[in-house]
């Protein structure tokens, strides 16, 4: 068989694979964000570090769902050392365990609800939570949600980064100052979440074991110390006052999440059930919650009559579950286990935190999600080392706070959705996500979201500031901000809604 020759000059070039094309499609640009893109795509090509985490997941490019996922990655979120220091805040209000256990249940199950509600937006429109906000809030004042969501991730890292830092100074016998132990537990995490959405899913699905196992053998060596006899230290209008604040810290540990559980629905298929979303969200969070919360509440009433654990205690959160745990060797292994717990927690946080920072704004977004990751990190080390000596204080604001503006977020979005989109979400134009001129100009949901935080300011009660309405409810003052919130966002966005799409038509 005879070949035809080639004409002087030519040559026959290999064939390239699909992975060569698209490599050499990537030309490295110059400018330093620029090169970092290059780079980030570059890795995200081999090994899926998801460099394009803010765009639209159409349709076409859904997974196939892990419905078990849903639940077992919020219980890796919410089952460590944070969680359960948490427990101890009703002691420190003066309640009782017997009243502290079925509120620390109820203000969980209803947080959690209100997260589950929001995660069912995720699968159906392929978008990150902030990025749906901008169909209710209007396009830019979305980058309030955006910025809170930053400060909100790095509050929490930051107490997680500070409990799992107390838990390595119990280790190693206080020959490490908890500010390494909090470097320490920053990096662990800053390894894991730089790869992505798919590497930080695949591991939140088994981390929660870790903690489980650890606090179901705390229960165990504990549970007879818990001492239901406990009176409560404080009555009459004061006791309220404390409930509604404890009501407040537990409801925002849950709803907290609101924010940004849309981020980690977003690869799951268009037709998911709804149903079967806000059931394993809201169960995931809320189940977990209370048992590292119920564990912190039982070991808290027994303080009083145990001055050994009162001492450790005082220690910090480490010395405490290892004056609990037998043997004393076999205590300091569980405590790295639960430090890992805490860096899972962690992963999300900081996850969630860059792709908010990214959609803050649209020139944001060219500084790559890694960039962002490391400006997190280097956030998270600070406030973990400025607040380590003051945990409670911290655990007490902070949650607190978190449930005010969720709530107020929460109420918009259900609005929106069912009174103005009929509950369809046919009625988003998808495509449109990020284009201004397509999104409500956010009058409404700027000026809701305002009064709002016009019942937070009234109706709260923390450590530096107690509102007008919070400080007449006995001697401490009691929480009603998520209260006000509710209502004031309601009353206020729902006929302001209707005006802005009457006169303005979007």
């Amino acid at each position: 068989m005879e070949y035809p020759s080639l004409e002087e000059g030519h040559k026959l070039e290999p064939k390239l694979t699909t992975a060569e094309v698209e490599e050499q499609a990537l030309v490295k640009p110059a400018g330093f964000f620029p090169k970092v893109l290059y780079y980030e795509a570059l890795l995200d090509k081999k090994l899926g570090i998801e460099s394009n985490s803010i765009e639209r997941v159409t349709p076409e490019k859904k997974q196939p769902p892990n419905t078990l996922a849903m639940a077992l990655i919020w219980a890796s979120a919410t089952m460590n050392l944070s969680c359960f220091s948490s427990g101890f805040l009703g002691w420190q209000f003066g309640l009782s365990l017997g009243q502290v256990i079925p509120i620390i249940i109820c203000a969980t199950l209803l947080g959690g609800a209100i997260t589950g509600w929001c995660a069912t937006l995720g699968p159906g429109t392929g978008l990150r939570q902030v990025a749906i906000s901008r169909f209710s809030l209007g396009f830019y004042p979305s980058s309030i949600i955006a910025a809170l969501n930053v400060v909100e991730q790095l509050g929490w890292s930051s107490v997680s980064c500070i409990t799992a830092g107390q838990a390595l100074v119990a280790v190693s016998d206080g020959r490490i100052s908890i500010v390494v132990g909090v470097v320490i537990v920053a990096c662990l995490s800053l390894a894991i979440v730089f790869f992505g959405l798919k590497v930080v899913m695949s591991l939140e699905q088994w981390m929660w074991l870790i903690a489980f196992i650890v606090f179901m053998i705390v229960y165990g060596q504990s549970g007879s110390h818990a001492n239901l006899a406990q009176p409560a230290t404080v009555s009459g209008l004061t006791k309220s006052g404390e409930v509604l604040s404890l009501i407040s810290v537990i409801y925002g540990s849950s709803a907290s999440w609101s924010s940004i559980v849309s981020d980690f629905y977003v690869h799951y298929p268009v037709n998911t059930s709804r149903v079967k979303v806000f059931f394993f969200t809201a169960l995931g969070i809320s189940l977990p919650t209370c048992i590292g919360l119920l564990l912190g509440a039982c070991i808290a009433s027994s303080l009083g009559t145990n001055p050994e654990w009162a001492e450790a205690y005082d220690n910090g959160i480490g010395y405490i579950l290892q004056e609990i745990i037998h043997p004393k060797k076999f205590a300091k292994f569980c405590l790295v286990l639960l430090v890992l717990s805490n860096v899972g927690m962690n992963c999300i946080n900081i996850y969630a935190a860059s792709i908010s920072a990214q959609l803050f704004a649209p020139p944001f977004r060219k500084i790559p999600r890694i960039l962002w990751t490391v400006v997190v990190f280097a956030c998270i080390i600070a406030i973990g080392i400025a607040g380590r000596d003051h945990l409670l204080t911290v655990l007490d604001n902070f949650l607190s706070l978190l449930g005010y503006w969720n709530t107020s977020f929460f109420v918009i979005l259900f609005c929106e959705h069912y009174l103005f989109r009929g509950g369809n979400l046919a009625n988003y134009d998808l495509d449109a996500w990020d284009t201004p001129s397509k999104m409500p100009i956010g009058l409404a949901g700027l000026t809701s979201f305002l009064c709002g935080a016009a019942g937070w300011i009234v109706g709260m009660d923390e450590t530096y500031y107690v509102g007008a309405l919070a400080r007449m409810i006995g001697d401490g003052g009691g929480d009603i901000a998520n209260e006000l919130a509710l209502v004031f966002t309601s009353i206020s966005f729902i006929p302001l809604r209707w005006l802005e799409l009457k006169y303005v038509g979007r």
